[in-house]
């Protein structure tokens, strides 16, 4: 027995010993690798953007980026957008590498991108664009570089736009589900998927005049920039003329085939190196660790990111959790230095109650000092919610909105159980309505009105906080409203916002109405600390295994399944489709 202790006790010595030399030596390395030297920019740099990467507006985080120099981190849009602007007027960057041959960005991201690189060639700084095939999300943003050149062997996409939708109904049958929907205005067809084979005519009509709306923008700006005439540029899509980079430089689409070694040559040649040197490629991670480009004024602004669905809650950081984004506004609000509140959303929408819960918030906020909301890629319905009652609104030509509508949906998987699986419920329950909510067997006539009246109630509030938000009438809310989604510049016209401009522009205004010109931003949510990051609860790896299994199409499909989901029994103010187009 003497023996067993002896070796328990030497055993757990030696745990503990081997357990706190191993903190201070991963505190040793955390410190070494945390204070590594600031980046140099060095002479004749050239600042490299890749539009592969998608700009989100909160950075994505992880434990070895924050202590390492990583140069391929990807930065949040507003850091991309500031990083630009300050290069503008730093000496030591000559030109921009724009890599356009693909765009994991939206609409209006690409939008807000494409203006800064165009502001930035007004300090008489090149942009040099190039892919190897360039997609037309990619050309989309590209066009407006200095010289813009693709692969010999490669191309330009250049077809027209496309969206597809899928549906579901024909695989519930199969199953022997019954979808239970319940919704409030004709274009509001998140439901679609789930009740018909097609699309219905008003969702026909509301996707043809969104589609038509984002092309026309696209061949006016590629019509500017090319010196070129949109009737043109109608007709190479039309009769497919683009085929090859061929026609892509005959048709003056592009200013040369070049490979990526004669690319780099011409940009040797703007800086004026001989052939052998090396190029000072400078990645925007890298640029954003070597400078300082944030305001350093006395007043603060506050600007609050939101991206992602609605939900009850905190949720994670890649959506927007009630309680935690009331409790954002709710700091912002009573901290009496900061001056004003811009609030940016990117997001689709989601749980009502939510919406509505972030909305009070907001409008108290408005009553103490200036709230501005500045739209990202998408600001519709719950999305939209939450901005309708701020003192201005901002949104991009192309930014994604409106969307005034509601929705809810239960399934009825009573016979999937039953007769695919076998598998049957029974229970006790103290009133008839205690088991509302279940998927194993059909609503009740009674409990249908129920939730149909619940869908009705919330698009009234809805339609409310718009028409008092935005200072219009009830019936012409409802005429604009009914689900129907609308790009940024409509949305102009019908009132539903108030300028056409990005994040900054949102800012500016904010410093206006503040009365303030010196001053910083204080951005919200704040940074994650290291132990966040690590014991986080996001499934990073699980997410992009699924995703390299099931290929992108498939990946949307299990989101849509996911989705779904989610959204069963819960009144939902969310755009009624997920934006894709080819």
């Amino acid at each position: 027995m003497k023996s067993f202790f002896k070796i328990f006790l030497a055993s757990l010595l030696a745990l503990i010993v081997f357990s706190v030399l191993a903190f201070f030596l991963m505190i040793g390395m955390v410190g070494s690798l945390a204070s590594s030297d600031k980046p140099m920019v060095g002479a004749k740099a050239v600042l490299v953007v890749d539009l592969g990467d998608a700009y989100q507006e909160i950075a994505e985080e992880s434990p070895l980026s924050e202590l390492s120099s990583d140069e391929n981190k990807i930065p949040a849009l507003y850091d991309l957008l500031r990083l630009i602007r300050h290069a503008k007027s730093d000496s030591s960057v000559k030109g921009i590498y724009l890599r356009c041959g693909s765009n994991a960005n939206g609409f209006a991201t690409g939008e807000s991108i494409r203006e800064a690189l165009a502001d930035f060639k007004s300090a008489n700084k090149f942009v040099i664009a190039y892919g190897d095939v360039i997609s037309q999300s990619g050309y989309r943003v590209g066009n407006v570089a200095s010289k813009i050149y693709c692969n010999p062997k490669g191309g330009v996409d250049w077809k027209g736009y496309a969206m597809e939708y899928m549906f579901l109904k024909g695989t519930l049958e199969k199953l022997d589900i019954q979808p239970q929907i319940f919704y409030a205005g004709k274009f509001k067809s998140a439901t679609e998927p789930f009740r018909e084979t097609k699309m219905t005519e008003p969702n026909r009509q509301q996707s043809s005049e969104l589609l038509d709306g984002l092309y026309a923008h696209f061949l006016l700006q590629t019509a500017e920039a090319r010196k070129l005439d949109t009737a043109t540029l109608h007709r190479y899509a039309n009769e497919s003329l683009i085929k090859t980079a061929s026609d892509a430089y005959n048709y003056k689409l592009v200013d040369g085939m070049k490979y990526d070694d004669e690319v780099k040559d011409e940009i040797k040649n703007r800086l004026g190196i001989g052939k052998a040197d090396k190029l000072n490629f400078i990645s925007v991670a890298k640029y954003g660790k070597a400078v300082d480009y944030k305001l350093n004024g006395k007043s603060k602004i506050a600007v609050i990111f939101a991206q992602g669905d609605i939900i009850d809650g905190k949720g994670e950081r890649e959506s927007i959790g009630s309680e935690s984004y009331r409790a954002l506004v709710r700091k912002a609000r009573l901290d009496k230095d900061i001056k004003a509140i811009v609030f940016r959303i990117n997001s689709g929408g989601g749980s009502a109650l939510a919406s509505e819960n972030i909305w009070r918030e907001l409008t108290l906020a408005k009553a103490d000092k200036p709230v501005i909301v500045s739209f990202g890629d998408v600001a519709a319905s719950g999305g939209y919610y939450l901005a309708c009652n701020a003192d201005s609104i901002f949104a991009q030509h192309n930014t994604i909105t409106g969307s005034i509508g509601v929705f809810t949906l239960i399934p009825n998987m009573q016979g999937f159980f039953n007769k695919k699986l076998g598998v049957t419920f029974d229970g006790v329950k103290t009133s008839p309505d205690a088991d509302a909510m279940t998927v194993s067997k059909p609503l009740t006539e009674s409990q249908k009105r129920y939730l149909q009246n619940d869908v009705d109630s919330t698009y009234f509030d809805f339609k409310t906080r718009v028409a008092g938000g935005r200072k219009l009438s009830m019936e012409y809310v409802d005429s604009i409203g009914q689900g129907r989604v609308w790009i940024g510049s409509k949305a102009l016209e019908l009132k539903l916002v108030d300028r056409l401009g990005g994040l900054d522009d949102a800012i500016a205004c904010a410093a206006r109405m503040a009365k303030v010109t010196d001053y910083r931003l204080r951005e919200y949510p704040d940074k994650r600390s290291l132990m966040d990051m690590i014991l986080g609860t996001k499934e990073t790896a699980p997410q992009a295994a699924i995703r390299q299994e099931l290929g992108e199409d498939g990946f949307r499909t299990y989101q849509a399944i996911k989705k779904a989901k989610s959204m069963t029994g819960v009144t939902q103010a969310r755009m009624p489709f997920e934006l894709v187009i080819q």
